[in-house]
Parts: C-alpha cells; sequence; structure tokens
C-alpha cells in the first residue's frame, strides 16, 4: 500500500491531575483501519496540562508510519490552541520565556515532525465514548501505587524563581 493511500490514523486523548499538581495520569487511543491501541502512564506529582500534552506525544510516538496523517481529538484547549493559534511557534521563536512544560513541547515537536497532525477540540465530560474512556485511563495510571517522578514538572519548579539574563 502506498504512503498518500494509508487511512487516517485517530488519536483521542485524555489527561488527569489531582490536585494539579498531583498524581497525574494520560490515557490515549489509536485507531486505523479497523485496529485500536490503548496507551497510558502516571507521574506521582504532576499537572493537568502536563498529562494532556503527554498523551498526545504518547500517541504520536507509537505510529510507526512516517507521513501518517493523524487526527488528534483533545479537550485540552491549551494543547489545541498551542498548536492551532501559533502560540508553540511563538514560544519557540522567544525560548520558552516563562513558559512551562518546555521538554514536553519540544518532544511534541519531535514526534509531529515526522507526521501531518491535524488537531479537533471536544467537549470533555460530555458522553463522547472515547474522551470518558481516555478520561478512565488516565485516572486509573495517576491512581498506581509507586508512581515515578515527573522530570519535566520538577525542572519546571526548581527554575520558577529564575530571572532572566
Amino acid at each position: 500500500m502506498e504512503k498518500n493511500s494509508r487511512p487516517p490514523i485517530l488519536l483521542y486523548t485524555d489527561g488527569a491531575a489531582s490536585g494539579n499538581p498531583g498524581p497525574g495520569g494520560y490515557g490515549a487511543i489509536l485507531r486505523c483501519a479497523g485496529r485500536e491501541k490503548e496507551l497510558s502512564g502516571g507521574f506521582a506529582l504532576t499537572t493537568n496540562n502536563r498529562m494532556e500534552l503527554l498523551a498526545v506525544i504518547a500517541g504520536l510516538e507509537a505510529i510507526r508510519w512516517d507521513g501518517a496523517v493523524v487526527d488528534v481529538w483533545s479537550d485540552s484547549t491549551y494543547v489545541v490552541k498551542a498548536v492551532t493559534e501559533g502560540w508553540l511557534e511563538t514560544w519557540v521563536r522567544t525560548g520558552f520565556k516563562k513558559k512551562k512544560n518546555q521538554d514536553l513541547w519540544l518532544r511534541y515537536r519531535e514526534a509531529a515532525s515526522r507526521l501531518t497532525v491535524r488537531f479537533h477540540w471536544i467537549k470533555g465530560h460530555a458522553g463522547h465514548p472515547e474522551n470518558e474512556r481516555c478520561d478512565a485511563l488516565a485516572v486509573a495510571a495517576r491512581s498506581l501505587p509507586s508512581l515515578p517522578a515527573d522530570p519535566g514538572y520538577i525542572a519546571d519548579e526548581a527554575n520558577i524563581f529564575e530571572t532572566e539574563q
């Protein structure tokens, strides 16, 4: 099958943090040509925005087809608008000054660079079956015992009081 004749991949995502910051998790569902894969993971201390973004990254990194068309469905206005309204490119151009989650945004750019990614915002907790399933995956992941530390969150917090030079 030629690269251009491949069907689009659907990626549904959600993130959750209890306490924000607090224990957090992400969930993602990948669908293509009748196949489905679920992904999830969590951290002991993180934020909801980090988990929303990590859900997208985990899904994109799991895709093996270079050049694949990926439709991402997310209830995160932070993630969707950062990409669709050009916030991310502005942050990159300005060196992420005073912006959180640089580690994940750079990882997102790397994962997305080999794909054609199209974002779609959906209302969260509104009965959308895939969004509800991703939420359940994220909540279950954040509830696991012995969650690892989120090094990116720790680094962001360590740098919160640094002054610009």
